[in-house]
């Protein structure tokens, strides 16, 4: 079912399948428009799933407001609109770090965090160097999939994250989040994996997993281990919340 929600005078495009726990996915970039039904099929039976589109991607409107913050405060008026009174937020490759920070500023709504190929807390020259030399040599299978989006939302997306990662209190505030939470990776992601090991490590209930010999779109070719990884986690937090 799909709804345009209108925030202020922005209109966001999402839609919504499935029943169960409220869920809402975050699509990476910054600056990707909806390509995470794959991810949504796997748990629609066990979630109702809520994705949508950033400002200045796909269907929604691209009115230049592409900060972080405001990516925060969107997410928030879409849990208003469904009705979600505590929910699981996730996401892939970029959006795991959204996600993190909504549940850092909304803990009280959040009962599950997960990451799927994606989770850095860094602005690491080493990281950025080893990413653009493996994309050069080895390239990356993104499933035919064309993004569309302005360009300025992953330029600004980008640079509100570097800002927000150099808050002080930002580590303290990971090692506070008291909620259940993975990052599932591929062993063969083009990204190395180690700042998504570290925030695993500093969250007290953190886990995390590594899909062998798969890649950044871990679904293309590893779909039922990742839908293995996620489904044991959301029953694990269901079975949690009902005692």
């Amino acid at each position: 079912m799909e709804s345009i929600i209108t925030i202020g005078n922005t209109k966001i495009w999402t839609i919504k399948d499935g029943n169960g726990i409220p869920c809402i996915l975050c699509n990476g970039g910054p600056g990707c428009d909806d390509y995470l039904e794959p991810i949504s099929y796997m748990i629609r039976d066990l979630c109702e799933v809520v994705r949508f589109e950033p400002r200045g991607c796909g269907r929604s409107d691209y009115d230049g407001n592409y900060e972080l913050e405001r990516t925060i405060e969107d997410i928030e008026e879409i849990r208003i609109h469904y009705g979600f009174e505590k929910m699981l937020i996730g996401g892939h490759s970029a959006g795991p770090d959204i996600a993190l920070a909504y549940t850092i500023k909304y803990s009280e709504r959040v009962i599950g965090l997960f990451g799927i190929s994606g989770g850095r807390i860094v602005n690491d020259r080493e990281w950025s160097a080893t990413y653009k030399s493996n994309l050069e040599k080895i390239g990356e299978d993104l499933g035919g999939k064309i993004f569309q989006a302005d360009i300025m939302v992953n330029k600004v997306g980008n640079a509100s994250w570097r800002k927000y990662i150099k808050r002080e209190n930002l580590l303290s505030d990971i090692s506070r989040i008291d909620i259940p939470a993975i990052f599932i990776n591929a062993e063969n992601d083009i990204r190395p994996n180690w700042p998504t090991k570290q925030i695993a490590a500093l969250i007290p209930r953190g886990e995390y997993r590594e899909i062998k010999n798969a890649a950044h779109m871990i679904w293309l070719t590893h779909y039922h281990e990742l839908e293995n990884e996620l489904r044991t986690f959301i029953k694990m937090v269901e079975a949690e919340q009902r005692h």
